[in-house]
C-alpha cells in the first residue's frame, strides 16, 4: 500500500498557490470566525508535518491501521475541529492511493466533499474542454482552507467522483451564512457553490461508494470521535483526582473509563479486521463499519452525559476547551445516521449465516 505522503507523480488536478490557510473570506472579504482560523492553521500545521515525514498515517489495510487510527485519535482529542479536516485530507490521500489516481503534492490541502442531502446538488457535464462542475455543495468542511476537494457529483450515468481546485477564482465560492454551527465552528462546513469547475474524474461511476475503503474511512472517523470523548472525559478525570474519594464522582469516573476502554478495543479489533482483508473478499466491511460506529457513536453520547451529570455546569460555563469540546462532539457524532444505520446494520445482521 502507498503512503499519503507518497509525492511521485502528476498532481491528480493543478497545484494551487496557496501558502496557507485564508484569513478572509475570498467571495466576501470578510474575516473567517476566529474558530475557524484556529483550526485551519492547525490544519495546515498537521499537512505540512505530514510532508515533512515529522507525522506519519498509514493508509488503511495497510497493515498499520491501528496506527492510523491511533494518528486520528490523538489530533482529535486536542482540537475536534482541526481533526475533522485532517482526517479529511488523510481521507481523500486514501481514496486517491485506492482508486489509482496522483495522490495530494506538497502544500495542497484536501477534503472530501460528499455529503447528499436532498436540495439542489452538484452536477457534472462534459464540455469540449472537459468535465465542469456546476451547483450546489453542502457541508464542505474546509471551505476557506483546502486547496482541493474530491467531491460527488451527479453525471448522466450516475455519481461520480471528481478532483477539483477550490479556489474562488476556480470557481468555488463558499455561501455565506451557511455554517451558523456553534458546535464544530472551527470546522468551516458551509454549503460552496460551483460555477463551471473543471473537474477530473477519480475512479469509475458510483467507484467512489463500492470500494472497501469507503467503509474503512467510516471507522477512521469513529476514530476522531474517540479521540472527542477523551477531551470531554478530561474535566471529569481532574475533577475525580481534585476531589478525592467520592462515591457519585467515582461511579461516574468508572463508568466512563469503561466505555472509552470499550472503544478503544473495537477500534483496536476493527483494524486487525482491515488489516486482515483490506479488500474486503469476505465481504464484511460494511457491518464492521456499521457496528463500530454505531458503538463509538454511543460510548460518547453516554460520556457527554457521564460527564455532564458528574460535574454540573461549572465546566461547561468557565472552562472554555471543555466546553467547546462538549459542543464540538456533540455536533460531530450526529454525523452517524442513529435508528437508519441501526436499521440497516439489524437487516444485516439477521440475514447472517450462524457462524
Amino acid at each position: 500500500m502507498r503512503s499519503t505522503t507518497r509525492q511521485d507523480g502528476p498532481a491528480t488536478a493543478p497545484p494551487a498557490t496557496a501558502p496557507g490557510p485564508a484569513a478572509h473570506d475570498a467571495a466576501t472579504g470578510l474575516p473567517v470566525a476566529a474558530a475557524a482560523r484556529e483550526s485551519a492553521e492547525r490544519f495546515a500545521e498537521l499537512v505540512a508535518a505530514l510532508t515533512s515525514g515529522a507525522l506519519d498515517c498509514p493508509l488503511p489495510g495497510s497493515g498499520r491501521t491501528a496506527e492510523r487510527f491511533a494518528v486520528l485519535t490523538s489530533v482529535a482529542e486536542r482540537d475536534l475541529c482541526a481533526a475533522r479536516l485532517f482526517e479529511g485530507h488523510v481521507d481523500a490521500a486514501a481514496i486517491l492511493a485506492e482508486l489509482d489516481a496522483p495522490p495530494p503534492r506538497p502544500g495542497e490541502r484536501w477534503g472530501v466533499w460528499a455529503a447528499e442531502p436532498p436540495g439542489e446538488g452538484l452536477h457534472a457535464t462534459r464540455d469540449r474542454d472537459g468535465w465542469v462542475l456546476t451547483g450546489l455543495k453542502q457541508y464542505c468542511s474546509g471551505a476557506h482552507s483546502c486547496t482541493h476537494a474530491l467531491v460527488t457529483a451527479a453525471t448522466e450515468r450516475g455519481k461520480r467522483l471528481f478532483a477539483v481546485r477550490t479556489g474562488v477564482a476556480d470557481g468555488c465560492r463558499p455561501v455565506p451564512g451557511t455554517w451558523q454551527a456553534v458546535g464544530m465552528a472551527g470546522s468551516d462546513t458551509p454549503d460552496v457553490r460551483f460555477d463551471h469547475v473543471p473537474g477530473v474524474p477519480v475512479g469509475d461511476v458510483g467507484g467512489y461508494l463500492k470500494r472497501p475503503g469507503f467503509q474503512h474511512g467510516g471507522i477512521g472517523v469513529a476514530a476522531c470521535w474517540y479521540g472527542g470523548a477523551r477531551a470531554v472525559a478530561d474535566v471529569l478525570l481532574r475533577a475525580a483526582a481534585d476531589r478525592g474519594p467520592d462515591p457519585h464522582t467515582d461511579a461516574h469516573m468508572g463508568a466512563v473509563d469503561m466505555l472509552l476502554h470499550a472503544a478503544a478495543a473495537v477500534l483496536k479489533q476493527a483494524a486487525a479486521e482491515i488489516d486482515g482483508d483490506p479488500s474486503d473478499t469476505g465481504g464484511t466491511a460494511r457491518m464492521r463499519s456499521l457496528r463500530t460506529r454505531a458503538f463509538v457513536e454511543s460510548v460518547c453520547a453516554d460520556v457527554l452525559t457521564h460527564v455532564g451529570r458528574a460535574t454540573g455546569a461549572g465546566p461547561l460555563c468557565h472552562d472554555e476547551r471543555h466546553a467547546r469540546n462538549t459542543a464540538d462532539l456533540t455536533v460531530y457524532i450526529r454525523q452517524h445516521h442513529a435508528e437508519r444505520n441501526l436499521a440497516e446494520l439489524g437487516g444485516l445482521a439477521a440475514r447472517k449465516e450462524p457462524s
